[in-house]
């Protein structure tokens, strides 16, 4: 397969949540393509709807949370027409997710070891002691020093970065095509954070995966990604290759989030740098561009009229000021 075609593509996806007779949008016409040996990087705050697209593409989203429209392809496979046996055995062995808290995604009543073989063996025809051998190993892969000892040991045991290498040990022991990672590195300090980072994409590298990288912190994507998606109000706002983003935003968004980041050589500002307001609640505005209320270009066109996705070249951008650009 070439690496230009892609394993996974989202077109035109909308996600609503119910509320009793209303329902509510929170992702909107999402769509993007993810190539075999890449890494797709979606960024903004929290409530832009970041983690309910990548649960839409296992079908696990929370209970009142639909998907109302669009398709997800896996390998030319529309995802949301699979019955449910197909579907329990493309999620982890083809698709697997890293979780935000590794905390709650493991079960604090049973070993790392026996949590680990269940998941190989629910997937794979070997022998428990073959099972464990490989569960064994990737613990060693992901850097846990002691692993067959430590086999036997509960989450409560390990640190924070420790249960994090676990939660990605977990993600590849069925070999997957597509990682999705979902704020892999909260909660976690920068060092922890750094260490974290390198070894997802050491991985990625080595197995020719496919990779979803879902935070709020630009900062963290730059030497990760390939290409970045830029969501908020549950649009894309902007898409580009890593590079173009990060020396040549054009969504006045992206640069708002750019401008939040602080440099390490440049001089300590007074006030640190911030996107005045807040993120728009599911479901508004009701017309025009969502970030129109914090937007500092903003134009009257911008509150009435949702701008499209221009489109220069690899770059896309939702925004007005495109328009004459184009």
């Amino acid at each position: 397969m070439s690496t230009d075609t892609p394993i996974l593509q989202l077109e035109n996806l909308q996600v609503s949540v119910q509320n009793g007779p209303v329902q509510t949008a929170v992702v909107r016409g999402l769509s993007y393509k993810l190539p075999k040996g890449k890494v797709l990087a979606v960024v903004g705050e929290s409530g832009c709807g970041k983690t309910l697209q990548a649960l839409s593409i296992l079908r696990i989203l929370p209970p009142g949370v639909h998907i109302t429209g669009g398709r997800i392809l896996y390998n030319g496979t529309d995802i949301l027409t699979l019955p449910a046996e197909e579907l329990r055995q493309l999620r982890g062995h083809k698709i697997a997710m890293i979780f935000q808290d590794p905390m709650t995604s493991l079960n604090p009543i049973r070993t790392i070891g026996k949590q680990l073989t269940e998941t190989i063996l629910a997937h794979q025809k070997m022998s428990h002691l073959r099972a464990q051998a490989l569960a064994i190993s990737l613990l060693k892969k992901v850097g846990i020093a002691d692993a067959r000892k430590r086999m036997k040991e509960y989450p409560f045991q390990f640190s924070g970065g420790q249960r994090q290498r676990i939660m990605i040990a977990m993600a590849l022991c069925l070999h997957p095509d597509v990682l999705i990672a979902d704020e892999p590195t909260t909660a976690l300090d920068v060092t922890i954070q750094a260490q974290i980072l390198q070894l997802i994409k050491k991985l990625q590298t080595q197995n020719n995966m496919s990779a979803i990288f879902i935070t709020h912190n630009l900062a963290l994507v730059a030497d990760v990604a390939d290409e970045v998606l830029v969501l908020y109000g549950g649009y894309c706002m902007e898409k580009a290759p890593v590079e173009q983003v990060f020396f040549n935003p054009l969504h006045p968004y992206t640069q708002g989030l750019l401008g939040s980041l602080l440099s390490l050589t440049g001089a300590r500002p007074e006030r640190l740098p911030a996107i005045e307001g807040y993120p728009p609640a599911p479901g508004q505005p009701k017309q025009g561009c969502p970030f129109a209320p914090r937007c500092p270009q903003v134009c009257d066109k911008c509150r009435s009229e949702l701008p499209p996705l221009f489109k220069q070249g690899a770059h896309e951008v939702r925004c007005w000021l495109q328009e004459k650009k184009i």
